[in-house]
């Protein structure tokens, strides 16, 4: 089985804040949230937990598994440029983004689906006949498009439709 997990809340996301890479770690709430996802997937042993580069994502992977986390920076945040740490509510979006022709360095779309379903590809590849339970630990925009590579990619193209909560999990199998 597939656990993939969102980290737990951060100050920019109780501020509503924009969090790519120069996110925050845990804040005291997110802390308590991992705490709880790890007493709902208690009794669950992963064979492999894997991660985000960015501490919010492998502090969440380390309190829920209290194991070794494999750190994969195919799953690190969807890149936001300039966008970075903005209010939401004040960020120019273009769908589910921020807009390009707004602010500069802003990852392009078909390249963070590729790099996230290339690595889910190759986890694919290599487990799709073990009974292995794996943990994945990520964002929104990475859970999302987990979430795609299982259920396809939606007619609105919005990949944030399959993620889950700040600290919350889904389930999936190859």
């Amino acid at each position: 089985m597939i656990y993939i997990i969102r980290h737990g809340e951060t100050d920019l996301n109780k501020e509503r804040k924009m969090q790519g890479r120069n996110g925050y770690p845990l804040n005291k709430n997110g802390i308590i949230q991992a705490e709880n996802l790890r007493t709902k997937l208690q009794g669950i042993e992963f064979d492999l937990v894997y991660s985000s580069p960015q501490e919010r994502a492998v502090e969440t992977a380390q309190i829920v598994s209290g194991g070794n986390v494999i750190v994969d920076k195919r799953l690190d945040v969807f890149e936001l440029g300039e966008a970075d740490n903005l209010k939401i509510s004040e960020v120019k979006m273009d769908g589910f983004i921020p807009d390009v022709s707004v602010y500069k360095g802003i990852e392009d779309t078909e390249s963070f689906v590729n790099r996230v379903f290339n690595f889910m590809r190759e986890l694919e590849h290599q487990y799709v006949e073990s009974k292995v339970n794996i943990l994945i630990s990520g964002h929104r925009c990475t859970t999302g498009c987990m979430g795609a590579y299982f259920e396809g990619i939606p007619e609105d193209r919005n990949i944030l439709t399959y993620s889950s909560d700040n600290g919350d999990y889904k389930v999936y199998q190859f």
